[in-house]
């Protein structure tokens, strides 16, 4: 009896969730898409300003709710010596958001090694 009501409650509450990364080099956008995402999704989110934004040291997390399903972001820090860490995150992520900053030209090349040789 317990096990039905158990599987019950979940099926009615619990909501699925999934992970995903969001990567790039450092300054590309990543944390800006993030806060943007989260103010678009999350009604009761209020607004970071675009210009407090900072590098990200390590990781940012946001999460929203859509339907019955819960998205967990996480966004990495894109310095070389953060890099090191994103194949760790990828093996638990369902997927990737991957940031290419295009008024950058000089990094294009640089961002496409560094996402061949860590993913």
């Amino acid at each position: 009896m317990y096990t039905l009501l158990s599987g019950l409650y979940k099926y009615t509450f619990q909501r699925d969730e999934y992970c995903i990364l969001i990567l790039d080099l450092d300054n590309a956008g990543k944390t800006t898409f993030l806060e943007q995402t989260k103010t678009r999704f999350n009604k009761n989110y209020k607004e970071m300003s675009l210009s407090k934004i900072t590098t990200t040291v390590g990781l940012n997390i946001g999460t929203i709710d859509v339907g019955k399903t819960r998205l967990m972001f996480w966004d990495l820090g894109g310095q070389e010596e953060l890099q090191a860490l994103w194949d760790k995150y990828y093996a638990e992520s369902h997927g990737v958001i991957y940031v290419i900053d295009s008024t950058d030209e000089e990094k294009l090349s640089e961002s496409k090694s560094a996402f061949e040789k860590k993913v």
